[in-house]
């Protein structure tokens, strides 16, 4: 299994959105410029947000995009699998049919419970953890956290 920029990205956009003033919507140049992301990647991007329901998107002049949800109620495993669909260290996993030696496998059972074990880690991650962690990191090497 690895994780594409897209799963990537997806998250550094939700922790931005998470970092700022939750009363004021974020425009997409804003967070592309503190992302380095580029903005028209990021519009892709927050189609699927949006879709998950993990942002709300604000029309008008002070229009943007926000959390839909607080911090402490998005898991890692929600951000990568609505960015990157199911989570599956092999194929056989997600889908057995495609398998054919799925009952002759001595490999399949440690896939599975490697499968399982990762989606129990990131089920139990929110964005609020990650948060917390990066700000005690940041705290500890004097750096002080000033979101304008």
């Amino acid at each position: 299994m690895k994780i594409s920029t897209k799963g990537r990205y997806g998250l550094r956009i939700l922790i931005d959105l998470a970092m700022h003033d939750p009363g004021k919507p974020r425009m997409l140049k804003d967070i592309a410029k503190s992302q380095q992301i580029s903005e028209k990647y990021i519009s892709r991007l927050v189609i699927d947000l949006r879709r998950a329901k993990l942002i709300r998107s604000v029309r008008g002049v002070n229009g943007g995009f926000h959390l839909a949800k607080l911090p402490e109620g998005i898991t890692l495993l929600e951000v990568l699998e609505t960015m990157e669909g199911p989570i599956s260290v092999v194929e056989c996993v997600r889908s057995p049919e495609k398998c054919g030696r799925q009952t002759l496998c001595p490999a399949r059972s440690i896939w599975q419970e490697l499968n399982e074990g990762i989606r129990e880690l990131t089920k139990n991650i929110t964005l609020d953890d990650i948060l917390n962690a990066y700000r005690k990191q940041n705290a500890e090497n004097g750096i002080g956290d000033y979101c304008i």
